[in-house]
């Protein structure tokens, strides 16, 4: 039995979780996050996770999913799925509205990168940089940057990109 965050200091949980499957066939996996984008929540069970319950939960809630992906089952807390039937998922950005550019500029702001930082890291112009990031809050529907990160973690756009700086 694997317990596993999606929010980790190196790299997104749910992405660990193949190699998890990988090195330990038989384990069961488990994750208990106090993320509850349902985008996470999808792309963890779809990566091979049996479960997925908030840290939130009350204790009886956390040991009855525990059980219940132990004894091979899967287990669901019951927000999260009316938080999936919800939230229908959202196109991906690999073949959504956004340019490449576009998405090479949603990583960089989701890793932090000020709009200078990108200019500079892109070879474009500072007014560039601010044209791309207006463009894309304004496609994707997104009104902060918190929000931006949410939408690049749940769309794997930080998960093992070559050249991440």
């Amino acid at each position: 039995m694997i317990l596993l965050d999606v929010v980790m200091p190196d790299q997104s949980g749910v992405a660990g979780i193949p190699a998890l499957r990988e090195a330990h066939p038989n384990a069961r996996i488990l994750v208990l996050s106090m993320e509850d984008n349902p985008g996470y929540v999808r792309q963890a069970l779809a990566a091979g996770a049996s479960g997925y319950v908030l840290k939130e939960a009350v204790d009886t809630e956390v040991v009855r999913a525990i059980r219940e992906v132990a004894q091979g089952g899967r287990y669901l807390q019951p927000e999260l799925g009316a938080r999936l039937v919800d939230s229908p998922p959202r196109r991906s950005t690999k073949s959504g509205p956004l340019s490449d550019r576009e998405r090479e500029v949603l990583r960089l702001i989701a890793l932090g990168y000020t709009n200078p930082e990108i200019a500079e890291k892109l070879v474009i112009s500072v007014r560039t940089a601010e044209t791309h990031r207006a463009n894309i809050m304004q496609k994707l529907g997104l009104e902060s940057r918190a929000e931006a990160v949410h939408y690049a973690i749940a769309e794997g756009l930080l998960d093992s990109i070559p050249g991440a700086p």
